[in-house]
């Protein structure tokens, strides 16, 4: 390490015991206003932090500089010097047509990434014919039954030009088929198709409960759909694993980064098992995170992830190429802290989690509009949110440096009390048999029920203020214009469900589905099998109810 001169280290100790003293003899003998003085995440914060708080640590070695291992500071050495992160607005409704304007509208508007929500029906593998799906089509998200609709969804938008988001879990691979097909469509060949797809179906189970299959043919489908992006689609993220979910229903930051890290490890180890090799796979898996409201708890949980992330990839997972050990993230700002009550302070809410969101070093931004509290975001609503990005990446001048609280000791103490929190949950975790293991037996299900139990107990009890909701309440508010989506579009969507499957060719459509079904059955990979069902003009649910023939179903065993 660097040679300390003689007075700095003299300087040291006096410093610790001045420290010491600012404690006892000032900070000790003044009154505290009453206020829950702890992270949202139930994390205690102490009045002051000094390099006392890190005494005895190795800063070179786990914060060392951007760029480098263990990228605690960065993933990439000039970060937003070199280039802003994606401004990636989620977005969809209604039709393929309706979502392919809003798509057209945000580009015409600055945004440099597509990111697709789907309803409910497609998010859990059913047609929108289905009887399940009826009130739901359309209205969370857009409705996709077949390739028809993803031509539609993408019309115009070339899409060798444009890198696409999908969140999508369960029928992950059967959408990624109707992708690669549009691709065909275009010209575009897979591996001149860059963007992510969600597919991380483990948080499904823990958080977000929508699935179509037991988890382990669920897990195999995870596995075809890694290896034939390595050998396919260089430039295609396969998964990202998503914490974003496991934040949204109501766990501790802690356990947002614990159980989506474990996930990650647990893909990992899949592809390895497959026979893949790290540093094939690894470069391409990306992660989603939460941004909430607590501004410094969630930067440290952005640089302990990445910290953490390098150190098994490279130490556990034997990892040498670094692309490996990098460990790239999406974010949005929280859903969950968005209130229905005065929802133009939402837009505060937003830009403080934001700015954590960059501080933390996101490489892809997602803000939240004002208005999602109470429904889909209407134009205004969606284009203040952008805004909200291009004010802090061209106004605030938070670009201009790299990691600007990076050496904070408040800051370098958190990240350090996060990573500890996250191996903390991993020992327990292999304790139970793995993540696979601990889902079945509910594991991290009850405590993210606890946390959620302990958050509400506190905001009920008015120990902690969410203003507008328990404190500086508003009587009769002014009526917010929102987005309603039509009835009517569930009868046009099933009607062009009904016109596709009377244009197509039945017989092939049988065969196909048969193909997949027998496939199903054996250890092939089943993603050529959903490009040929895709081609055929197969809907999602036809694919999803072939597999189930195989596969069965999951029932979840509910927790209390």
């Amino acid at each position: 390490g660097r040679a300390v001169p003689h007075d700095e280290r003299a300087l040291e100790p006096e410093a610790r015991r001045r420290a010491h003293e600012w404690m006892r003899e000032v900070y000790e003998r003044l009154e505290e206003r009453e206020a829950l003085f702890e992270t949202i995440s139930g994390t205690p914060v102490r009045p002051l932090y000094t390099e006392d708080d890190r005494a005895g640590a190795d800063s070179e070695a786990q914060i060392g500089y951007p760029g480098e291992f263990p990228f605690t500071r960065g993933v990439y050495p000039s970060m937003y010097r070199g280039r802003l992160w994606t401004m990636r607005q989620f977005a969809g409704f209604g039709t393929a047509e309706e979502t392919n304007e809003r798509f057209h509208y945000l580009l015409d508007h600055g945004q440099t990434g597509l990111s697709t929500a789907f309803d409910m029906p497609t998010l859990m593998g059913l047609d929108s014919s289905h009887g399940r799906s009826r009130g739901e089509v359309g209205v969370e998200g857009v409705a996709i039954d077949t390739l028809d609709d993803m031509l539609d969804l993408f019309r115009g938008i070339p899409l060798d030009q444009v890198t696409t988001s999908m969140t999508i879990n369960a029928p992950a691979a059967i959408l990624l088929a109707f992708y690669v097909c549009v691709g065909e469509e275009q010209g575009v060949s897979p591996d001149r198709l860059g963007g992510t797809i969600q597919t991380d179906i483990l948080k499904e189970y823990i958080a977000q409960k929508e699935w179509c299959f037991p988890i382990e043919p669920a897990m195999r489908l995870v596995g075809d759909m890694v290896e034939w992006s390595t050998e396919h689609m260089p430039r295609w993220h396969p998964i990202s694993i998503s914490g974003y979910h496991i934040r949204e229903a109501g766990s501790t930051a802690q356990q947002e980064l614990a159980f989506t890290l474990k996930d990650g490890f647990t893909y990992v180890e899949q592809a390895i098992e497959r026979g893949l090799d790290v540093d094939e796979f690894a470069p391409r898996l990306s992660f989603f995170f939460n941004a909430h409201i607590d501004f410094f708890e969630e930067i440290a949980k952005y640089r302990a992830a990445r910290r953490i992330w390098a150190k098994e990839m490279r130490d556990t997972y034997g990892a040498r190429n670094e692309a490996s050990m990098r460990m790239r993230f999406h974010t949005q700002t929280a859903g969950v802290s968005l209130t229905a009550q005065q929802p133009l302070v939402n837009i505060v809410r937003t830009t403080i989690e934001a700015l954590a969101g960059v501080l933390g070093g996101t490489q892809s931004l997602h803000t939240n509009s004002y208005d999602e509290a109470l429904a889909l975001p209407t134009e205004e609503a969606v284009r203040i949110a952008l805004r909200t990005q291009q004010v802090i990446a061209h106004e605030s001048g938070v670009t201009n440096t790299i990691d600007p609280l990076g050496g904070s000791w408040f800051i370098e103490t958190l990240t350090d009390e996060m990573e500890r929190a996250a191996y903390e949950y991993f020992a327990r975790i292999d304790e139970l048999g793995g993540m696979v293991e601990a889902i079945k037996q509910n594991f991290p299900q009850r405590e993210i029920a606890d946390a959620s139990f302990r958050y509400q107990s506190e905001v009920d009890a008015k120990r902690r203020i969410v203003v507008g909701v328990n404190e500086y309440l508003q009587s009769g508010e002014d009526e917010i214009p929102i987005l309603r989506i039509d009835p009517e579009l569930e009868r046009k969507q099933t009607g062009r469900l009904e016109a596709t499957k009377a244009r197509r060719d039945s017989a092939e459509v049988e065969r196909t589905l048969g193909e997949l079904k027998s496939a199903a059955a054996t250890d092939a990979n089943l993603m050529p099998r959903f490009i040929e069902c895709a081609r055929a003009r197969a809907s999602e649910g036809e694919m999803v109810e072939a597999l189930q023939a195989v596969f069965g179903r999951y029932t979840e065993q509910p927790v209390f």
